[in-house]
């Protein structure tokens, strides 16, 4: 700035020194003084001129004119408070509801994996044109996998453990490493007892990844060894909440599942695992995955090359390319699927490490897991086959556990044939780890197209209002104009005027987003079990963003006044004129001026935004009201894992025997039962059978839930006939898990989607089926026999059709978790005290987790959808409001604009109710187009919803004539104001007006 002083200090000093040279040259010819310098200044010109000329080649000179053109916007905006108020207001939401979902779309979407160089980091991908033969797969969500029975080109990211220790042995890159969950961990040595998520990973997880350790160290490949001391790495967050973030919790002693852990780290704060969504408290060491695991179910998974659960993920080496490795890593996974001969097996499925007795899953048992990690049911994101089940989308699984019948598991087996040419496929880990992602990638997306709807209305609305204001402003630009301005100077000054005002939305906008992001991270949080694992705030993407949207944003709704700003015809403009701004050129029709064309626009994609919410909001009344099946009122669930806890076999079913007594007793109890899982916790299980008269290689499928004594009293679902299980059931499916099956088969209770699939009309009880010696698809089995039918009832979520369902005996003798119902009299929170008093008295060491009654299990089930609904009901609101103020901005600009048109025709005998209908029928008009063009829009959008929806069309008639009718009544109130001021339009005051 003082170069730029002293430059223009020396220009008129230059001025001055040459307009005295050329008086003293006058005064010689013989001028006197006077004329000589009026003559030298009259040959010099124009001195204003010449400065302006010689400053357009200074280099600075934009940035000069930029900050004029600010200052001089600035105190536009100044002068005009209320258009301004308004202006940045409706900016602010706009802008900051799009930063808002952005910020949200950003964590969860886009930000990079929390690793060194995350573009070096690929993982593991296996494909074949059939199912490979194994005994187990065990998926953490954290990828999509395409695996069901019989189903061709599968696909997934598991493997076992010697094809791990095989890949990461073959040096093709420059690190190796596996995990997966670990499930839900007892944790105790800190405190009272409570319930954790861990992971378990190889020795080389760390350093391949490059996360450092933020106290103490992290494990490496010699801590990942059967021999070596039991270890664990804290999460960072876990480490400040639970241990204060002390470093004297280093080399501390815990127990997990009652097996003591050193503490030798803690993970750097940025790591809370590598797969999006995931939130991890501990990590564990592969090679101590067995002290925590059930020991009569693992089997020596370790060893088991038909036991698939390993994600396993790979940093290239910089001189290696990616084909060659994937070439190499192909060969080895064929040698290892073309090998050997499959033992036979039996497949259970269960919860973590404890499969429930005698729910044979056949050939390929799937256990697909979310990434939460933590307690509980883990969450699970995608679509995923189970077992040849179609593919289903819960939004929680539990997992699925192999029970070998037969021989050493760890024999040579061949997983395929020649023909299924079974491939390894690397993928970029930033985009092959999708984990939660998928879970909230559909509603983020069209929450994003509801508030770039938003954003569009707010411009258009502040087009008009810009158009309507320009016209004021004829007579000073054309002022300019005929000083010398160009139109060009004049439609910056313009645009940056509004590129001001969009900034100054945009700064007030960060706010709003703050704010929103804030409580839209608060409700999903209240409605999880577990911490949302996506990192969000304001960092510098989202204030980039901000920036961003605000200056394209300025430039969209400032363009059209801008240019239409610099139409001026200088003759008129410089005189005063009335009715339409005389310096304007006039629009060619009425019903194609620009004012007009916006407020068109606005309606139609309020009219968009506006069905979109009802049917989001349909859709969840529908899923509210749905009839569950069961009595949901009055009843608590909790999870115990007393396996854990020491209690092996028949004190196990002593254990829950007497729990289930105790808290029968409890007083403002009703009754109370047990079961693998809770109804509609997002959990299900699957058991495949074989159905007379169906060949042995078309196994039949249904929904299987091992439940205790009493279950179907506590749910109330009713019978329709037979009986319930009695004492003899339980013995004998308890006989059935056993290492010597009984020859008689499992009774089980059915329901009517069972019996309308596979009977029909034919008495259901006591028939029989199930009955296998055995093969590739379905284990050796002595059957089943109905013994009672009941009521359909929803099983795992409320999205998910009601499907045939089995009831079986619960086997507790080797049971890892189960999860007990009580029914209530009154409110089950109140009871909530006396029945952990009743767990306490049994086991005080025991821990309750997933502690919640059934209407908010049904709650945090609808939370998404819940989520969506209420966040467009906000921005439908939003978008009406714009258009209707829209609307009544541009009215209001017409009676002023008419004001001396109107005081005519009130002069000449119009009525009061004639202004109005010429005023209101103008709106409505224009929003009976806009509400047309809305609703064909909306047609063609809304059928992308079709995902989100429950028990409504995307074409729903009812949801679009509400939308429509509801804009209508906004439409006519805003119409209405501005009507009533033309009807009282004085005529002798109109025909003064201007």
């Amino acid at each position: 700035m003082s170069r730029r002083q002293r430059m223009l200090d020396d220009l008129d000093q230059d001025i001055r020194d040459h307009i005295e040279i050329e008086t003293r040259d006058n005064i010689a010819r013989g001028m006197s003084p006077e004329d000589a310098r009026y003559a030298a200044i009259r040959k010099f010109g124009n001195a204003t001129k010449v400065k302006e000329e010689t400053r357009e080649v200074w280099t600075f000179v934009w940035l000069e004119q930029l900050l004029h053109d600010i200052r001089f916007g600035l105190r536009m905006l100044r002068k005009s408070p209320g258009f301004t108020a308004v202006a940045i207001l409706t900016l602010a939401l706009g802008i900051g509801a799009n930063t808002a979902i952005f910020s949200l779309i950003d964590a969860v979407m886009l930000r990079s994996l929390p690793v060194e160089n995350p573009s070096q980091l690929v993982v593991l991908k296996w494909g074949a044109r059939n199912a490979p033969k194994v005994r187990g797969y065990a998926s953490s969500g954290d990828c999509i996998t395409s695996l069901s029975l019989g189903g061709s080109n599968p696909s997934g990211c598991s493997f076992s453990e010697p094809m791990f220790r095989e890949i990461a042995n073959a040096n093709i890159s420059s690190g190796v490493t596996a995990f997966s969950n670990s499930g839900p961990l007892d944790l105790t040595g800190n405190g009272p007892a409570s319930v954790i998520g861990g992971q378990f990973a190889s020795g080389d997880f760390f350093r391949t990844l490059g996360v450092k350790a933020a106290a103490g160290r992290l494990f490496e490949p010699s801590d990942d060894l059967p021999t070596a001391t039991p270890i664990v790495v804290l999460d960072f967050g876990y480490w400040q909440s639970a241990f204060g973030g002390s470093r004297d919790v280093i080399g501390r002693t815990i127990e997990l599942n009652g097996a003591p852990f050193t503490i030798v780290g803690v993970a750097e704060q940025r790591f809370n695992g590598i797969t999006p969504g995931s939130d991890f408290d501990v990590w564990i060491p592969l090679a101590d995955a067995p002290r925590v695991s059930n020991p009569g179910h693992w089997r020596n998974r370790q060893d088991d090359v038909t036991f698939w659960w390993l994600t396993v993920v790979a940093r290239l080496k910089p001189d290696v390319p990616q084909q060659t490795a994937q070439t190499a890593l192909t060969q080895i996974f064929r040698n290892e699927m073309l090998h050997g001969q499959v033992p036979m097996f039996q497949a259970r499925a269960g919860m973590p490490g404890a499969p429930p007795p005698n729910l044979p899953l056949g050939g390929v048992a799937v256990h697909v897991q979310g990434t939460s990690g933590g307690a509980g049911p883990p969450r699970i994101a995608g679509k995923t086959s189970l077992a040849g089940s179609p593919a289903l989308p819960p939004p929680t699984m539990k997992p699925a556990q192999i029970s070998p019948q037969n021989s050493a598991p760890n024999r040579p087996s061949t997983l395929s044939a020649p023909d299924d040419d079974p491939t390894i496929t690397l993928v970029l880990a930033q985009t092959g780890l999708i984990g939660s992602r998928m879970e909230y990638a559909d509603p983020l997306y069209v929450l994003m197209v509801a508030v770039g709807i938003i954003l569009l209305i707010a411009c258009a609305n502040l087009a008009g209002l810009m158009l309507a204001r320009s016209a004021t402003q004829h007579r000073e630009i054309g002022v300019r104009m005929a000083l010398g301005a160009r139109r060009t100077r004049i439609f910056r000054q313009l645009l940056t005027e509004s590129v001001t005002l969009s900034v100054l939305g945009g700064a007030f906008g960060i706010l709003f987003a703050y704010w929103g992001a804030h409580a839209i991270l608060s409700f999903v949080s209240n409605n999880q079990t577990r911490p949302l694992g996506f990192a969000m705030g304001v960092d510098v993407r989202m204030l980039a963003f901000t920036a961003i949207i605000s200056i394209v944003t300025g430039i969209l709704f400032g363009v059209a006044p801008a240019f239409r700003g610099t139409r001026v015809d200088l003759t008129p403009a410089l005189k005063d004129g009335f009715g339409i701004a005389p310096g304007i050129v006039r629009d060619r029709g009425r019903w194609f001026s620009a004012g007009n064309a916006l407020v068109v626009a606005q309606v139609a994609l309020a009219i968009v935004v506006l069905v979109g919410a009802g049917l989001l909001v349909r859709t969840l009344q529908n899923l509210e009201h749905i009839d569950v099946g069961f009595d949901s009122h009055n009843l608590i669930n909790f999870s115990l894992a007393p396996l854990h806890a020491g209690y092996k076999d028949a004190q196990l079913d002593s254990f829950f025997r007497d729990l289930q007594g105790r808290l029968a007793a409890t007083p403002g109890v009703k009754s109370a039962s047990y079961s693998l899982a809770p109804l509609l916790s997002g959990g299900f299980f699957i058991a495949q059978f074989h159905w007379p008269g169906m060949p042995e290689d078309r196994p039949s499928q249904s929904d299987m839930l091992p439940v205790g004594p009493d279950f179907f009293t506590t749910m109330q679902i009713p019978f329709l006939v037979g009986r319930n299980f009695n004492a003899s059931d339980y013995a004998l499916a308890a006989a059935n898990g056993g290492a010597t099956p009984a020859s008689a088969p499992t009774p089980v209770i059915v329901n009517q989607s069972f019996v309308a699939k596979f009977i029909g009309n034919e008495n259901p009880i006591g028939k029989q089926f199930g009955e296998s010696a055995g093969n590739q698809y379905v284990p050796p089995s002595s059957g089943y026999e109905i013994v009672g039918v009941v009521r359909d009832a929803k099983y795992s979520t409320l999205r998910q059709d009601i499907g045939p369902t089995m009831y079986e005996p619960q086997n507790v003798a080797n049971a890892l978790m189960v999860s007990f119902e009580v029914r209530t009299v009154a409110d089950p929170r109140a009871s909530l005290s006396a029945i952990r008093q009743a767990v306490a008295q049994l086991n005080p060491n025991l821990p309750l987790f997933d502690v919640t009654t059934e209407s908010e299990q049904i709650d945090r089930l609808l939370f998404q959808e819940r989520l969506v609904a209420r966040l467009s009901v906000f921005f439908g609101i939003l978008a009406l409001l714009l258009a209707c103020i829209g609307l009544y901005g541009l009215l209001s600009y017409e009676v002023a604009r008419r004001t001396r048109e109107i005081g005519i025709r009130v002069a000449l005998g119009a009525r009061q109710g004639d202004v109005l209908r010429l005023v209101i029928g103008q709106g409505i008009a224009l929003a009976a187009v806009g509400a047309t063009i809305g609703v064909g829009a909306a047609l063609g959008v809304t059928r992308f919803l079709s995902s989100l929806l429950y028990n409504v069309k995307a074409a729903d008639p009812l949801t679009f004539i509400a939308a429509a009718l509801l804009l209508a009544a906004v439409a006519a109130l805003a119409c209405y104001i501005p009507a009533q001021r033309a009807a009282r339009v004085d005529p002798m005051v109109a025909l003064r007006y201007e």
